[in-house]
C-alpha cells in the first residue's frame, strides 16, 4: 500500500504544533508496518540548515493555477526510513512564519496543486493521499476537478484529517476563480455560509474524513465544537472516523532525553526526584520534595483553559503547591502569567517563551501536569507527561477523554485526574484531588507506574490507519 501525506508541517523539518509531531511519527510507524508512506511539505526558508543539507534536488516544474504560472522546485530527503518531498517556491515559502501570512490562501492553493503536479515527476502514484487540515484540503478538491481523467490519478483515494476544526481557511468568495483556479461548477463545493471555506470543500471532496480522537469525531457533529460546520459534518457522518494520535516514544523518552537533568525509567523512577529539584532550582523555587509541583506546557489561549485560571488564581495560590507554566499566546494571558508570578513569586513561575529544553524539564521535573482545555481535538502533552511519569489533570473533552483514565483509589486503576464540566471550581477540585493522591505514597507510586506503562506510541493508531486505508483500496 502506498500513502502520501500532504501537510503544512512535519517534524523534524518544521514544527509549529501537534500536526508537525503527527507527521513526524505516524508515517514512520506505517513504514515499519510495511506501508510505503511518504510526506510532502513546503520547503520553508526557516528549516534548519543542517536538515536542508540532507535534501537532494530532483527537478523543477511549472504549476498553473488559474492564470498564474509559478516555479516549483522539488527536493527530497530521507529521515528515519521515511521519504520526504519538499515544494520550493521562494515567493510563497521564504517567510518568517509558517502560518498567518496575508496570502495564506494563495500560498496553500499553490502547494495543494503542486502536491498533485509532482506525482509523475517523482514517479509515485499513491493509493491514498492523506491531506491534513485546511492547508491541504484543496488537494482533494483539485484531484476531483482537474486530475481524475489523467493517467495514474484514476484510482487515488483521499483522506482529510482534521486536527483542529477551528481553523478552516475562510476567504472572501470573489477570489474563487481568480485565485484558486476553479470554475463556477465547483463553487458549491467550497462555498459555505457566505464564505469560501477550504476545509468544507475538503470535507465534501474527500473519501474519508478522519479526526485525531474518537471523542472529537463525535463532538464536531454538534454546534458547540464544530465552529459552524456541524450541519455539513452531520450530513457526511458516514465517512467520519476518529483515530487517537500517538507520540514518538523514541523522541519523548525519559531514559534518553538529553534536555533533562537525570534520565530515568519505570524501574528507576526514584531518579525522577532529581529532575524536580533541578527544575525548582532553575526556576528559583524552594527546593521541597513534599510540595507537589504542577507544570503546564501550553499555548496561552482561551482554548487551553487560561480563563479558568484567571477566575481562581487566588484560590490556587493558597494551595500547598508550586506552579510552572511555559508558553506563549494571547497578550492578556501572557500578562496574566507575568502578574501572577510577580504577586506570588514564592510559588508561581510563568515562562513566556518557546523553549523545548524547558518543556522537557517540566515534563520530567513536575509531579502533575495541568490541561484544562475548553476543547482539545487530541492533545499530545498529556501523553508526553504520562510517558515521563507526570500525572495529567484534564478536562474530559476530545482526546483528553480518550487518553486519560481517572484514577480509582479503590481498584488502583487509572492514570490521571479528570473533571467533567468546564468550570473553574471543578478544575480547582480536581487539583485538590490530585494533591490528596500525591500525599498518599502508595497511591502516588501506583498512579505513576500506571501512567508510564500506558502504550501512548503510534503502534495501535497506525494499525487503525491501515485498517481505514484498506476500507478505501
Amino acid at each position: 500500500m502506498k500513502v502520501l501525506f500532504a501537510a503544512a508541517e512535519a517534524s523534524p523539518f518544521i514544527k509549529v504544533g501537534g500536526l508537525g509531531d503527527v507527521l513526524g511519527g505516524l508515517p514512520k510507524e506505517l513504514c515499519l508496518k510495511g506501508v510505503d508512506a511518504r510526506v510532502v511539505i513546503p520547503l520553508y526558508s526557516s528549516i534548519n540548515d543542517d536538515l536542508k543539507r540532507t535534501m537532494r534536488y530532483i527537478a523543477n516544474i511549472t504549476v498553473e493555477n488559474s492564470w498564474r504560472k509559478s516555479y516549483c522546485g522539488i527536493f527530497e530527503a530521507e529521515h528515519e526510513g521515511v521519504k520526504y518531498y519538499f515544494i520550493d517556491n521562494e515567493q510563497y515559502f521564504m517567510r518568517g512564519n509558517v502560518y498567518g501570512e496575508p496570502d495564506d490562501g494563495e500560498r496553500f492553493a499553490f502547494f495543494s496543486r503542486a502536491v498533485l503536479e509532482i506525482l509523475p515527476v517523482i514517479d509515485f502514484f499513491p493509493d491514498i493521499i492523506n491531506a491534513n487540515d485546511w492547508h491541504t484540503g484543496l488537494v482533494c478538491v483539485y484531484l476531483n476537478a482537474h486530475y481524475r481523467l489523467r493517467e495514474g490519478f484514476e484510482k487515488i483515494k483521499t483522506v482529510l484529517s482534521i486536527h483542529n476544526i477551528e481553523f478552516q481557511g475562510k476567504f472572501n468568495p470573489y477570489v474563487l476563480g481568480e485565485l484558486f483556479g476553479l470554475d463556477t461548477e465547483h463553487k458549491q463545493i467550497l462555498m459555505y455560509d457566505g464564505d469560501l471555506n477550504i476545509l468544507k470543500g475538503g470535507i465534501e471532496s474527500s473519501d474519508i474524513v478522519s479526526t485525531v480522537s474518537r471523542k472529537y469525531a463525535e463532538e464536531i457533529l454538534g454546534k458547540e465544537h464544530s465552529f459552524g460546520l456541524h450541519n455539513i459534518l452531520k450530513a457526511r457522518r458516514d465517512k467520519i472516523r476518529g483515530i487517537i494520535n500517538g507520540i514518538d516514544t523514541t523522541v519523548f523518552n525519559p531514559e534518553t532525553d538529553g534536555f533533562i537533568k537525570t534520565n530515568y525509567g519505570i524501574s528507576t523512577l526514584r531518579n525522577k526526584r532529581f529532575n524536580k529539584t533541578f527544575l525548582q532550582r532553575s526556576m528559583a523555587l524552594e527546593e521541597k520534595s513534599s510540595v507537589p509541583l504542577i507544570g503546564m506546557v501550553t499555548r496561552l489561549t482561551k482554548q487551553k483553559g487560561l480563563d479558568l485560571f484567571y477566575e481562581v488564581m487566588d484560590e490556587i495560590s493558597e494551595l500547598n503547591i508550586q506552579l510552572v507554566v511555559l508558553g506563549t499566546g494571547a497578550f492578556e494571558y501572557e500578562e496574566m502569567m507575568h502578574d501572577w508570578e510577580r504577586r506570588r513569586y514564592d510559588k508561581v513561575r510563568g515562562v513566556v517563551r518557546f523553549a523545548p529544553d524547558v518543556a522537557s524539564m517540566i515534563y520530567a521535573g513536575a509531579d502533575l501536569f495541568l490541561m484544562p482545555s475548553k476543547f482539545e481535538p487530541c492533545g499530545l502533552a498529556q501523553m508526553i507527561a504520562m510517558r515521563y511519569g507526570t500525572i495529567p489533570i484534564v478536562h474530559t473533552v476530545g482526546g483528553l477523554c480518550d487518553t486519560v483514565t481517572p484514577y480509582n483509589p479503590e481498584t488502583k486503576e487509572g492514570d490521571g485526574i479528570t473533571f467533567q464540566s468546564y468550570n473553574s471550581y471543578d478544575m480547582l477540585d480536581a487539583i485538590k484531588r490530585a494533591i490528596a493522591i500525591y500525599e498518599n505514597k502508595a497511591d502516588w507510586l501506583k498512579i505513576r507506574k500506571n501512567a508510564m506503562q500506558k502504550d501512548v506510541s503510534w503502534n495501535i493508531p497506525a494499525d487503525e490507519y491501515i485498517k481505514m486505508y484498506k476500507e478505501l483500496v
